[in-house]
């Protein structure tokens, strides 16, 4: 089986106690490499027994991106009053020697999250374990041509973590690249919900829905023939588009819906519009076809 991004890290480096000793080395000179959280608690302290387990679950969760330190202020009295620790459970991030954030009191699991989330950012080290860099090699491989090697890479992202949107849209496209519609339809389809409403997602469905369409076009020259024989025949017009789709002629397909749709917009309930809105859903935003199409579309309907 690919295995990617695994997470070699030893908990016990990324989590340990420090004392008045230890606190130089494994904080200030340890923050110079990765950011640092220092987690100022006590035995008796009931909010700390709380935000304890969050905090060191979120630091593991971070794969080396980021460690934690556990300060006993009992028993560390001077650390906690050269850093002015007021009041426990106390928070503090450092980063290249010196505090960089921090909070006090418990916080709900989002907060601390996100806060985790924030600090491995300003040490802009790589919490993925890998698997940015993985999924930077499929894309590149579907974009050669090698979809199947791709279609693998994607799968074993998707087992490290399936809650990666990027590795469900990339599969599915990898799937439609091997001319597997089904297979990309169940990729989607089978992604966890709380993750499947998204405009990388809509995008890859758009591209099913285009494909789909793509099984039932006619030879691309005929209907160029019959569009050109008779420039009203709407149908005939529609189905050219959907030839030049096929045929990756995308700025060439949305000039005819355009072209379809300044002649006879209400054609088939708005068929034109709704295929240009498709198709812009399809592509990148900033794609200047969508960007020209829009242009066009817009100039049409508000004319």
């Amino acid at each position: 089986m690919l295995e990617i991004g695994a997470d070699n890290s030893n908990p016990g480096d990324l989590i340990k106690d420090v004392n008045e000793d230890t606190f130089m080395t494994d904080v200030v000179e340890a923050s110079q490499e990765v950011p640092v959280i220092v987690d100022f608690w006590a035995p008796w302290c009931g909010p700390c027994k709380t935000l304890g387990p969050m905090l060191e679950k979120a630091v593991l969760a971070s794969k080396g991106a980021v460690r934690m330190v556990k300060v006993n202020i009992d028993d560390n009295q001077e650390i906690a009053a050269q850093l002015r620790v007021q009041s426990i459970p106390t928070v503090f991030a450092f980063h290249k020697g010196q505090p960089i954030d921090g909070f006090q009191g418990a916080l709900p699991n989002s907060e601390i999250d996100a806060f985790v989330g924030k600090v491995v950012e300003t040490g802009g080290v790589d919490a993925s374990g890998g698997l940015s860099d993985a999924l930077d090699s499929a894309e590149e491989m579907l974009a050669e041509g090698a979809a199947g090697d791709a279609a693998q890479v994607f799968s074993a992202i998707i087992e490290e973590d399936d809650q990666n949107v990027k590795a469900y849209s990339g599969l599915a496209r990898a799937k439609l690249s091997l001319d597997d519609i089904e297979g990309a339809e169940a990729v989607l389809n089978g992604m966890p919900a709380e993750i499947s409403e998204n405009s990388e997602i809509e995008a890859v469905f758009a591209k099913i829905a285009l494909a789909r369409q793509t099984l039932a076009v006619g030879p691309l020259l005929e209907l160029e023939a019959a569009v050109t024989s008779n420039p009203t025949d709407s149908k005939a017009r529609f189905e050219y588009s959907q030839a030049l789709y096929a045929a990756d002629k995308l700025a060439e397909a949305v000039a005819q819906l355009l072209e379809l749709f300044r002649n006879d917009r209400d054609w088939n309930d708005g068929a034109a519009k709704t295929q240009l809105f498709t198709i812009f859903d399809a592509l990148e935003a900033n794609d200047p076809i969508v960007l020209n199409g829009r242009r066009k579309l817009s100039s049409m309907i508000f004319a």
